[in-house]
């Protein structure tokens, strides 16, 4: 598929936004105003602004739509999706987030949507199939020939993030015993080299991996050099089967920039290449950062509010739970709380602090696991290292908040009190920070998964209960 060229995609960004602006400002005015024959201005009116909308946005590239789509309210997604055009409408589906490109399908009929898929690589089209209706998906396959349907059904038996469901089917293959005046009369009738890539796979008469030979290899060699005799024999390869963030893991340690995928028997099936690896990333990403606030990886920006509200209720239901676990522990110290008015300035100190090192450690364990650098073998030391960093830094600035407490209120006990509490509250926050991801991986959760909730709950009702029980128990009221 050609891509359109690519001008100043700030500038049409802007363009196209203060186009939609005056559309729907014109739109207003003119169905305020009182005149003949309504209807027919203000067709004439869309039109206008349309046919410049159209002539902007297919300048860009389809990255660049997908981006201004995500920008924009779902009615005015509706209105610049008709206006792309159907060479580049595939390519902006695919490139659109999770939540977005669901909420544009919804509204699809049927036949754009296949007319859409059908343009794309068969790779691609696996990669948009699970989201798209049954009934499309049917039409869809009917339309592709033999080759590209046997492998979008390829890649659809695979698991969700593995390195089966992610391959591409994109690349060139050679056999070792030929040379390379052979490899290069090949490339020549194949008119072009795969996409992303720095390498052509080698294979032998039965399509077994047997290496993988460099580009630069093929340039600085004489023409009649074998194969066999410049190829990388022992080249970083995956299975199918294997994990798409060890993948991507070994990516960034080699600095891949494409690798052959093969199956159980090592016959070549595929490839993976950097620009799969960084997308996988992008998403994992994204899905983690969500699920630590309690947020669903389809939570869309610019959804309706009712919708919107729907995918939180069971977070927000849980952080009522803790909230009013906390309440109720600061009523068991009410007497406390109304002798000592100090008491209700300093609390809020303990609880904010214990959470910001609950935090840290939190963030710290969930991208060891998420690395798969934390195991069994070194969770102890983990645990024992983030509370030796708590019990410092609670220490230090104990310390300090104690002498604070002590010099604003002029009572040596309470600030003893408090720096007692930042202690203990920070050593059990770095406990907690490293102890509720590995709970949620060991019942098979997601370690991300609402932890920042759950973390907030447990410093919050504890460093109250701490700093307000040591009050009662040693001021005596």
């Amino acid at each position: 598929m050609t891509l359109p060229s690519r001008p100043n995609v700030d500038d049409s960004l802007v363009r196209i936004r203060s186009l939609l602006d005056k559309q729907e400002l014109v739109r207003g005015l003119v169905h305020r105003t009182e005149m003949h024959h309504h209807e027919v201005v203000e067709d004439l009116v869309a039109r206008q602004y349309q046919n410049e909308l159209r002539r902007q946005i297919n300048q860009l590239h389809p990255a660049d739509i997908a981006h201004l789509l995500e920008t924009l309210r779902t009615d005015e997604r509706r209105v610049l999706w008709e206006l792309i055009d159907s060479r580049y409408a595939g390519a902006v589906l695919l490139e659109l987030s999770d939540p977005v490109r669901s909420s544009l399908i919804e509204t699809l009929p049927a036949e754009k949507l296949v007319d859409a898929a059908e343009r794309l690589d068969s790779d691609d089209i696996a990669d948009l199939v699970p989201d798209l209706p049954a009934h499309v998906v049917q039409g869809l396959l009917q339309r592709l020939n033999h080759e590209d349907r046997t492998q979008v059904q390829s890649v659809l038996a695979f698991p969700e993030n593995t390195v089966g469901a992610l391959m591409d089917f994109d690349l060139a293959a050679v056999r070792e015993d030929v040379s390379l005046d052979v490899v290069l009369r090949y490339l020549r009738r194949r008119g072009k080299l795969p996409e992303a890539s720095d390498r052509l796979m080698v294979v032998d008469r039965d399509g077994l991996l047997r290496g993988t030979l460099g580009i630069e290899a093929l340039v600085v060699h004489p023409g009649e050099t074998r194969v066999a005799a410049v190829m990388e024999k022992d080249p970083v390869h995956f299975q199918t089967i294997d994990a798409a963030a060890d993948a991507a893991r070994a990516f960034e340690r080699y600095d891949l920039i494409v690798a052959p995928v093969v199956n159980a028997h090592r016959q070549l099936v595929g490839c993976l290449k950097v620009d799969d690896m960084l997308d996988y990333l992008r998403e994992s990403s994204h899905k983690d950062v969500l699920a630590q606030a309690g947020l669903s990886e389809d939570e869309d920006l610019f959804a309706p509010p009712w919708k919107a509200a729907r995918g939180r209720w069971a977070w927000i239901a849980l952080n009522l739970c803790t909230a009013f676990v906390a309440s109720r522990i600061i009523g068991q110290f009410e007497g406390t709380i109304e002798q000592i008015v100090a008491l209700a300035a300093l609390m809020p100190i303990v609880a904010s602090i214990g959470g910001n090192t609950g935090q840290q450690t939190l963030a710290l364990m969930i991208q060891g696991m998420a690395l798969k650098q934390v195991n069994s073998g070194n969770f102890r030391y983990l645990v024992s290292k983030e509370v030796g960093v708590a019990l410092i830094n609670g220490v230090l600035w104990g310390g300090v908040m104690g002498a604070i407490t002590w010099a604003l209120y002029g009572q040596l006990p309470l600030g003893v009190i408090m720096f007692a509490a930042m202690v203990l509250n920070l050593l059990l926050a770095a406990l907690t920070g490293a102890l509720v991801p590995m709970a949620l991986r060991h019942i098979g959760q997601d370690p991300a998964l609402g932890s920042s909730i759950i973390l907030t709950g447990f410093t919050d009702s504890f460093g109250f209960m701490i700093f307000l029980g040591l009050a009662a128990s040693f001021l005596g009221v």
